[in-house]
């Protein structure tokens, strides 16, 4: 199987030289840096990595409005780095439809192991962030467009498949769990994320917690 391609965003060199050690070292490939959100940008296009690790508080363009348009362009995933006391970014982040978000603390395992399971088409989500996140949407702070309250017509199997997402399931755990092929749990995922009008898992997830708050 072909090792995952990321760009590294954080305007941290110190910190861009730590993730590239411990990514490469487990034979996932570093193809770009960025210390902005703009050189992020035109790295994602020029380079169209698989995944682009974004730290949210960058100078000039924040990673929120780079994330957004790295999503609207198709021009890779977002797993994004965040820190305690960044939430009001981390729901901007998945608003923006970013698909993962790991706390700057994660150890090389979790980290080289998000990064695979975003490259493959899954979500990472670090729970101790989602929790927070979740919880703030809940209070009002990330409250579902009419579009996610109107078109929540899930069938049994999609309702099942929305539970497992709302548990941070991977795929194959939803596959385990349902005893269906992990196809057809794709297919099941963004038939789910289409009817909620959500860009992704943990954007589905908030947008649930705040129509259920």
């Amino acid at each position: 199987m072909k090792a995952p391609s990321v760009v590294l965003a954080d305007d941290h060199g110190a910190i861009r030289a730590g993730l590239r050690i411990m990514l490469e070292a487990q034979g996932i490939r570093v193809v770009g840096e960025a210390a902005d959100g703009d050189v992020a940008v035109r790295n994602a296009a020029a380079l169209r990595p698989d995944v682009v690790l974004m730290d949210l508080r960058m100078p000039g363009r924040d990673g929120v409005s780079a994330t957004r348009e790295i999503v609207d362009r198709g021009l890779g995933d977002v797993l994004v780095l965040t820190s305690f006391d960044e939430d009001d970014l981390v729901l901007g982040a998945i608003r923006a439809g970013a698909v993962g978000f790991l706390l700057k603390t994660v150890d090389a395992p979790t980290l080289v192991q998000a990064v695979r399971s975003v490259a493959a088409g899954e979500g990472a989500l670090d729970p101790r962030v989602t929790r927070r996140a979740l919880a703030a949407a809940a209070q009002g702070a990330a409250a579902p467009s009419p579009s996610a309250q109107d078109r929540v017509d899930l069938t049994s199997r999609e309702q099942e498949v929305l539970d497992g997402i709302l548990q941070g399931w991977s795929n194959a755990q939803l596959a385990a769990r349902l005893q269906i092929s992990v196809p057809t749990v794709k297919t099941h995922v963004s038939n789910v994320l289409t009817k909620l009008g959500a860009r992704s898992r943990s954007h589905a997830a908030a947008l649930v917690r705040g129509r259920d708050s």
